[in-house]
């Protein structure tokens, strides 16, 4: 019997995109479905490439999935190709390639505390992460979620943050860096956070995505209180083209994002993530 053949990674598939709901002014959140065949299987924390036919393709995290049927995208609108993908209607037709690149480190987490940490649109590729935790919440110790946002009006997925709030085996924290009238959470950067809540350093995993200078702020506050670096993972975010590691555009020092990324140990990549210019 002849071996089934694989796509070939750098054809699109075709999608079509399902319910789209707005999330923000500028982001939007899509479910797209194959047009033949079954939705691969993934891991939360890798991402697929999306392709809007005449503009061209993004590197996009899967923030969901529904059923087996469909992927979840969240997509901001900060560039010609993502604002395509954002813009997209019930039932257009987008490429979709992948899914690529690593993932969050869920099976090694279990029995030990874990903590989510996430900044702005970091949240939608932590979310399938948290969603399987609170799914399997037995398997894990404490489960901390600390979430910063630059206002009250850029919290991002707002019904289910609440939802998670009203858990009992779940502690939330939320911030965000200039409050309005109608706030009266936490106001401040999300590393503060960390100082918040009780976990055991030891046994802890923390699992970050958000913007770099948050994320070196995020590492050194949880250095501070004790988490060892080979415990902590963090989602990078580089300019992808290819997504198997051929043309060098997701280059991290001697590493390549999109296969041996986007989510990477903090202990092997401490040296080139402190140069800023990488």
């Amino acid at each position: 019997m002849a071996a089934a053949t694989q796509p070939d990674p750098m054809v699109p598939q075709l999608y079509r995109v399902g319910r789209v709901r707005r999330e923000l002014a500028d982001t939007m959140t899509l479910e797209v479905a194959p047009l033949a065949g079954a939705r691969p299987s993934f891991e939360p924390g890798q991402f697929n490439m999306l392709y809007a036919f005449g503009v061209g393709e993004v590197a996009i995290s899967i923030s969901g999935a529904v059923d087996g049927s469909s992927f979840v995208h969240t997509v901001r609108d900060v560039g010609a190709v993502s604002g395509a993908v954002a813009r997209l209607k019930t039932g257009a037709t987008v490429g979709v390639r992948g899914p690529f690149g690593s993932g969050w480190p869920l099976a090694s987490a279990q029995g030990a505390d874990v903590i989510f940490v996430a900044g702005g649109l970091g949240l939608a590729p932590l979310r399938p992460a948290i969603r399987h935790v609170l799914a399997n919440r037995a398997r894990y110790g404490r489960v901390i979620i600390l979430f910063g946002s630059r206002s009250p009006k850029d919290l991002l997925f707002r019904r289910e943050m609440e939802q998670w709030r009203q858990r009992l085996d779940v502690d939330v924290e939320v911030t965000v860096d200039h409050a309005d009238a109608e706030w009266h959470g936490n106001v401040g950067v999300v590393p503060a956070l960390i100082r918040r809540v009780a976990f055991d350093p030891h046994e802890a995993l923390a699992l970050i995505c958000g913007p770099e200078v948050m994320m070196r702020f995020t590492v050194n506050s949880l250095a501070e209180a004790g988490v060892a670096a080979d415990r902590i993972y963090l989602s990078m975010e580089r300019n992808m083209k290819c997504a198997i590691g051929l043309c060098g555009r997701c280059q991290f020092g001697p590493a390549f994002v999109c296969k041996d990324g986007p989510v990477m140990r903090f202990d092997r990549i401490a040296d080139i993530f402190a140069m800023r210019e990488i």
